[in-house]
């Protein structure tokens, strides 16, 4: 089997639709950017339902997919927290700094264990996925209303609930990589 499938081709388009996006909402262009926003995340949903649905999971797939999600997410949140490009609704910096600090910090605690303890599975929790769908609404919904020129207060909920879910997740991650350091490395 090809590890170019149309699961994989569909990534590889979510990866490709990121500078655009960026692009996009630097210049102002706020339907736009939004109506990418949502193709990229209809690829997000149809890469994993084709991949499962026609047996063509693969390691690139595998690999790719959490790498697309995160650049897409990663780039929203900056260019949605850049002063100075005229948008209505932006999301504070230290939102921004705080989602991405956790990432790199869970990516360090990974990449620390796994060299210093041998490989160990660190599985996607239920907190990591709520979270990112709740950065996904949150960015929709600044996108939505930046395009529509207003002000809400959904926006400010977005911002206090992704908020919420990165502490979870993050705690729920610290409690979870403790766990995983006091257990016996997998057999190979």
């Amino acid at each position: 089997m090809s590890a170019l499938t149309l699961a994989n081709q569909l990534t590889l388009l979510r990866l490709a639709l990121v500078p655009t996006f960026v692009i996009l909402v630097v210049y102002g262009r706020m339907g736009w950017a939004l109506f990418v926003f949502v193709v990229a995340g209809i690829t997000d949903g149809l890469d994993g339902l084709i991949a499962r649905w026609t047996n063509q999971r693969t390691s690139l797939g595998a690999f790719l997919d959490p790498m697309a999600d995160k650049l897409l997410l990663v780039s929203t949140f900056v260019v949605l927290s850049l002063p100075n490009i005229g948008l209505v609704n932006r999301l504070p910096v230290w939102l921004t700094v705080l989602i991405i600090s956790r990432d790199v910090l869970i990516v360090i605690t990974v990449a620390i264990v796994s060299i210093a303890l041998g490989p160990r599975t660190f599985r996607p929790s239920v907190y990591g996925k709520v979270a990112t769908a709740t950065y996904i609404v949150t960015s929709a919904v600044v996108l939505l209303f930046n395009y529509l020129g207003q002000r809400s207060v959904l926006v400010d909920l977005g911002v206090w609930a992704s908020l919420i879910v990165t502490l979870v997740s993050g705690l729920h991650y610290v409690v979870h990589a403790r766990r995983i350091i006091n257990e016996p490395p997998a057999s190979s």
